[in-house]
Parts: C-alpha cells; structure tokens; sequence
C-alpha cells in the first residue's frame, strides 16, 4: 500500500481524478479524520471536506516498482 496526500480542490478536479483512478482495477481510499470513503465513488467525495488535502491509500502490490505509472497518472493531483 502507498500513501500520497492529493488535493481535490474542485468539482472538475474531482471528476477528471475519478475518471482517471477508475481506469485501475486496485482499490483507492481516501482518508480525512476518521472518515475512510471509496475513491471511486464521486458522492463519497463530495461528503469530505475538500478545502484540505486528504490521503489517498493505493493498495496495489509493487508500487514502487511496477505500478508507479499509478503516481504518474496522479500528479496533478499530489501536494507535497
């Protein structure tokens, strides 16, 4: 599992990163507080509070190695 702290700041940003994770068939969730949703349910992210970012939990095997074209495809969406 990897662990990257995103920004959904947007309604489109939010559409453009759903669209973009379903695309993967690993399980995504986002972590804000004690609220843990599915990334891949636009209506889970919507109950969020957007204006900070969140964590977003990838649990695919070798993301280190072999799936880090997942970061890649994330990059808009990372904060530092």
């Amino acid at each position: 599992m990897k662990t990257v702290k995103i920004s959904l700041n947007s309604i489109d940003k939010v559409k453009s990163f759903v669209n973009t994770i379903t695309r993967y068939d690993y399980d995504f969730d986002l972590v804000s507080g004690r609220y843990v949703i599915d990334a891949k349910s636009i209506m889970g992210i919507f109950s969020l509070d957007l204006s900070r970012p969140i964590d977003l939990n990838i649990h695919a095997e070798g993301i280190d190695n072999g799936a880090s074209d997942i970061l890649e495809v994330l990059k808009p969406y990372i904060v530092e």
